[in-house]
């Protein structure tokens, strides 16, 4: 959030297209991904704030002060007193925002304000309460969505409703495996041909791949020695974020480069 996406490296063309064009499609991504996963109100930045669907830069800091100077937001509802932070807006960023010590437990879910009366339509139905309905898997279960059906509220919403309400804030990331790099590999100096290494791909491009080896500079696979046979193209036997387990074809220190081989290791046979 704090890094413009194009210095982290987001593939070999990035400099023979449209600029303008580039940022607005990763901004898009970043965008995206943050409303995919929630932003905690209380603790965000407002760098990460900004990219939340409904809030600039602007209101981004507009929300950080308000919290500076009034104390963390009690409920959604209060983001309403965020100067230049409208009906509008709201309506946008809320469903995007977590507040977890709120009163309100629909508060921590991904569900929008404007359905909170329908899951306490569902809540009365069952003669619950909504706090007693939250998280309560037998009782969700015996919801018939059918029945709540109405208006610009569809099916599909009814069914992400009730989803959300078994695990509210549940964050939809798959688990990350991490690498167990060599604990007696850290720097270039370490590396010797011949050595097995486990890695990390992170990048792929038409001419091989990028692994993180653990040393702080990734090392080239060539598509010429990413498997055991003939690929036309490197994403036919590996992917960004895959664990593969690599040999050191060659290190030059000097010039910070090391040239890695997945032949015969059983990654990209």
């Amino acid at each position: 959030m704090k890094i413009d996406p194009k210095s982290i490296g987001v593939g070999q063309y990035q400099h023979d297209v449209d600029q303008k064009q580039l940022k607005g499609a990763l901004d898009g991504v970043v965008e995206s991904c943050v409303n995919h996963v929630g932003v905690d109100l209380n603790s965000a930045s407002a760098s990460l704030l900004s990219y939340v669907a409904g809030i600039g830069p602007q209101l981004a800091r507009n929300i950080v002060r308000r919290r500076e100077e009034r104390g963390a937001f009690p409920t959604r509802a209060a983001l309403m007193e965020v100067p230049k932070l409208g009906p509008k807006a709201f309506q946008q960023a809320a469903g995007f925002l977590r507040v977890h010590d709120s009163p309100q437990p629909l508060d921590t879910s991904a569900v929008h304000p404007e359905r909170y009366p329908v899951v306490e339509r569902m809540a009365a139905r069952l003669g619950l309460g909504v706090e007693e309905l939250v998280r309560n898997t037998a009782a969700i279960r015996r919801i018939d969505p059918r029945e709540f059906v109405q208006g610009d509220v569809g099916l599909p919403t009814l069914q992400d409703i009730l989803t959300e309400l078994e695990k509210p804030g549940r964050d939809p990331r798959g688990e990350v495996q991490s690498v167990a790099f060599r604990d007696d590999v850290h720097s270039l100096e370490d590396l010797r041909e011949g050595m097995l290494l486990p890695g990390v791909i992170t990048n792929v491009t038409d001419f091989g791949a990028f692994v993180d080896v653990g040393v702080h500079q990734d090392g080239l696979v060539h598509v010429s020695q990413m498997a055991d046979r003939r690929i036309r193209h490197p994403s036919e036997v590996c992917a960004i974020g895959q664990t593969v387990q690599v040999r050191v074809l060659a290190v030059e220190p000097e010039r910070r480069r090391i040239s890695l081989s997945m032949k015969g290791l059983g990654g990209g046979a």
